[in-house]
């Protein structure tokens, strides 16, 4: 979990300072997952009915503007992206590259460890709240998303929560395979991003990339109209 505190001026000079970027790691996930396109899926979500009690931040300091809407199928929301690069510890990822670096996650892979943010494409959802609880709409850490932003489209998992009035954030992989600067210290975006999560999908193992690629595709051409039925949602137990 990151907690943002920076105001907009401090964000602005952490941009403009220079920064060494870390490098691309060798086995990036792929710049373009599945067939559905990216603009099917923004048009299934040009309207919003919200689900949510209340709006969410950006950051600390931001109007309080970004509901969670949803579908019968979906919960989603369009927000910026912060970087997550808690969990496991590494060249990447660590209290050295990243000022709000924490060494766990939300959710821990089959073997105990925690994420590797570095690696795995995964989502935050803001921790349940009056404002808005995930788990009362199928959504657990497991649960399959869909991150859109401009042309791309990844599926991730959510992996990790974060601030109770906050939103818009992803791992470090996530951000890296759309393009996105994945720098934890001045990288992100401010807006134009999408994040859609289907209700009651998982993936076991949580580390499972492959498996969140193959429910995300099925799922998603449901979700735009592709496909039929939700048979298979859940991929494991």
């Amino acid at each position: 979990m990151r907690v943002h505190t920076l105001t907009l001026a401090a964000a602005g000079a952490a941009l403009l300072a220079p920064t060494a970027l870390p490098a691309a790691h060798t086995n990036e996930p792929a710049r373009y997952e599945g067939s559905v396109r990216a603009v099917d899926l923004l048009a299934r979500v040009q309207g919003c009915t919200p689900v949510s009690n209340g709006h969410y931040r950006s950051d600390a300091g931001a109007r309080a503007d970004i509901p969670v809407c949803g579908t019968e199928e979906a919960v989603y929301w369009t927000a910026d992206m912060d970087i997550d690069c808690d969990g496991q510890a590494g060249p990447r990822c660590n209290s050295s590259t990243d000022p709000y670096f924490a060494d766990t996650t939300a959710y821990q892979q089959s073997d105990g460890r925690q994420l590797d943010a570095a690696r795995l494409p995964f989502i935050v959802v803001p921790v349940a709240s009056s404002i808005w609880n995930y788990r009362d709409y199928g959504i657990r850490g497991g649960s399959v998303a869909a991150v859109v932003y401009k042309d791309r489209v990844q599926y991730a998992v959510v992996g990790d929560t974060g601030p109770r009035d906050i939103i818009g954030e992803a791992s470090y992989a996530t951000a890296d395979a759309l393009g996105i600067n994945p720098d934890p210290h001045g990288g992100g975006t401010a807006s134009g991003v999408t994040y859609i999560v289907f209700k009651n999908s998982r993936v076991s193992p949580i580390e499972d990339h492959a498996a969140a690629v193959e429910v995300g595709e099925r799922l998603a051409k449901e979700f735009v109209g592709e496909g039929v039925g939700r048979a298979g949602a859940e991929d494991g137990g």
